[in-house]
This record gives C-alpha cells, structure tokens and sequence, in this order.
C-alpha cells in the first residue's frame, strides 16, 4: 500500500468544507452565513474570549483563591532507590539523570534533591543541589560520595 492508495474506510470520509459568499444558488451567498449587519457581520468583528456582553465576567466574579510564591524553587526529586540503575562507581550528575529519564529538564530548573525512599545497593559519587540527611548516609554507608554543588 502506497500513501496514494490511501482513502477513508467505507461510510466514514471526509466532508467538503462550506464555500462561503459564492453566489445566491449556493444557500451560504450574499451575507455568507454571518446574518444582516451587527457585530458578527462585520469584518474584524466578534468579542473576545469570556465577553458576557458587560455583564460582570464569571472570572471576575469568582473569588480569588490561594497563593502564587514568585521565589518558589523547582527541584528535579530523585530517589536514593532510583539511583541502582547506575553501575558501580558511576558520577551521577543532573545531566546524566536527565539523559536517564529519571528527571525532566522543566522539572529541574533550580537542581535536582536527593532523598533517601528505598536502598541503595551500589557505590555511586552523587553531585546534587541537595540531599536529605538519610539520603547522605545511605550513599556514604556504600562506600560513595555526596557531593554538593
């Protein structure tokens, strides 16, 4: 099968799109399907996105709710049972964790954090932005380094 052979399955198929303001036989000529005048009618014309017609906006009218923190800081998390994909003596770095899969780039703007959920069965020399205390003597416990950059 070739992509010109291709067609949709029996029944099913793809409609013509309407022809707008191609004569009065068409049933959509003159006013192309827009009505007399107002608004709608015009070029350029319509209302923007949430418009009530000046009626106070639902978005205006809901209550503010919560809190935005500015200062927030965004940590790829990672945990200590995560890190036995790695061999022995590696050097595990954001990058290398990023090419992994085990954190998203958008997810770690500010570093990557350590934390000690689970056990860790291989010497490994971690560079992080963070470790919790737990997450430290587990990878010391195996021989490895916790390295904050």
């Amino acid at each position: 099968m070739k992509l010109h052979d291709l067609k949709p399955a029996c029944g099913g198929g793809v409609k013509a799109r309407k022809r707008l303001g191609r004569g009065i036989g068409s049933g959509t000529g003159k006013t192309a399907g827009r009505g007399h005048k107002g608004q709608n009618a015009r070029s350029g014309g319509g209302v923007r996105p949430g418009f009530e017609g000046g009626q106070m906006p639902l978005f205006r009218r809901l209550p503010k709710r919560g809190f935005y923190n500015v200062f927030r800081k965004e940590f790829g998390v990672v945990n200590v049972s995560d890190l036995n994909c790695f061999e022995e003596g590696t050097e595990v770095t954001k990058e290398l964790l990023i090419e992994r899969g085990l954190i998203k780039r958008s997810k770690s703007k500010d570093g990557v954090r350590i934390l000690g959920n689970g056990d860790l069965e291989v010497k490994l020399n971690v560079k992080a932005n963070h470790f919790s205390n737990s997450a430290t003597e587990k990878i010391e416990a195996r021989g490895g380094k916790a390295e904050v950059i």
